[in-house]
């Protein structure tokens, strides 16, 4: 009884996240990101991955290229609303950026 109810779980999550990604709610994300986002800085990861050079990220949300550049680096962290910002540039949630 246990495996089954299992089972309805894993597939009333499925259906959640086909129905998050039908309206945009959730984007598909290639292995290749994944895997970076595991290894490397989040910002830059996600930076690069929606094609935004350094100084246009920097630009959009009134940073200095060398602070973001620091926080990529992770040498400096940022403010919560710097985070917020960058996740909003990104079109991320602050939650993948740290």
């Amino acid at each position: 009884m246990t495996s089954a109810l299992e089972d309805a779980i894993d597939v009333a999550e499925s259906d959640r996240i086909l129905q998050r990604l039908a309206t945009g709610e959730e984007e598909p994300v290639p292995s290749e990101i994944v895997d970076r986002l595991l290894n490397e800085n989040p910002i830059r990861v996600w930076r690069e991955y929606r094609g935004i050079t350094q100084h246009q990220l920097a630009v959009s949300i009134g940073l200095s290229d060398g602070y973001l550049s620091q926080l990529e680096s992770g040498t400096r962290t940022g403010s919560t609303s710097t985070v917020a910002k960058l996740a909003r540039a990104l079109r991320v949630d602050m939650e993948d950026l740290i």
